[in-house]
């Protein structure tokens, strides 16, 4: 019990990380249909279709990008650590904020919206991810669905915290504030997140020496009482088929898959 309590404990770092990048990203979404379609549209009237197409191929091709790219960076964090993986999307999360810092003319938005294309494509879902695979390795025990819980209201607050600071600062402020904040917390990434909590109590942690079993990482809940292929799950480069391989194999991998599809669905609807 002492374990757990220490790692939900440990766990403040992590959720002072998901807050910041979240404030940081959630800044933005109130005031960047305006910075469209101030940069695209040069009519005075209210229609502004390429406005509109521009905003829905960026969506289609993040989304598109990050089905890909989830596996992969899922398949890294296991070998390099979520620590190590988490830096990148991090730092490249800084530079979309920065050019609309700087300007916000027509030229320098096209700019942002390529390199936010780009950079969504590994940034985009990656810090909610890893948050949530670095709950379930530290916390064990019936104290996980409470962690969930607590990164799920850290995650709501700062979508709260960053939407009141986008109304109250000035729009010229807000996407330096913005880039800040995604700096700080990339900083405070490196300097307090431990890779791993209670090292010595968790025997199941694996590092990539080449000898390791990465299946007992899947072996439980998701995986429990199923018949898989392991030397699919050994290959370190076989993210894709490793995800084939566990809605083949993982009725509860599949039903998830079906109602987060469905939830995010109808939250894209709104």
């Amino acid at each position: 019990m002492v374990m757990m309590e220490d790692g939900f404990v440990g766990m403040r770092h992590m959720l002072t990380i998901v807050f910041l990048s979240g404030f940081a990203g959630f800044m933005e979404g109130p005031v960047i249909t305006d910075v469209t379609v101030a940069a695209v549209c040069s009519s005075p009237d209210d229609a502004c279709s390429l406005a509109v197409y521009l905003t829905g191929f960026q969506q289609v091709a993040i989304g598109l990008g990050t089905m890909v790219m989830m596996p992969v960076i899922g398949n890294l964090s296991d070998r390099y650590g979520i620590k190590a993986v988490l830096t990148l999307p991090m730092c490249l999360s800084i530079l979309p904020p920065v050019i609309l810092g700087y300007k916000r003319d027509t030229h320098f938005f096209y700019m942002f919206y390529i390199i936010k294309i780009l950079t969504a494509l590994v940034c985009e879902g990656t810090v909610d991810c890893l948050a949530s695979a670095y709950v379930a390795e530290n916390i064990q025990g019936r104290t996980r669905i409470s962690a969930f819980s607590v990164l799920a209201g850290v995650k709501t607050m700062s979508s709260l915290c960053g939407t009141l600071v986008a109304r109250f600062l000035p729009l010229a402020l807000i996407f330096k504030v913005s880039a800040i904040s995604f700096l700080v917390a990339m900083v405070y990434m490196r300097s307090f997140l431990k890779e791993r909590l209670n090292n010595d109590e968790n025997g199941y942690h694996q590092q990539d020496d080449g000898d390791s079993n990465d299946v007992t990482m899947l072996a439980e809940p998701m995986l429990n009482n199923t018949t898989i292929t392991t030397s699919a799950l050994n290959k370190k480069q076989s993210s894709l088929k490793d995800m084939m391989i566990l809605m083949k194999t993982s009725t509860i991998f599949v039903q998830a898959l079906v109602v987060t599809f469905f939830s995010s669905f109808s939250d894209s609807g709104m």
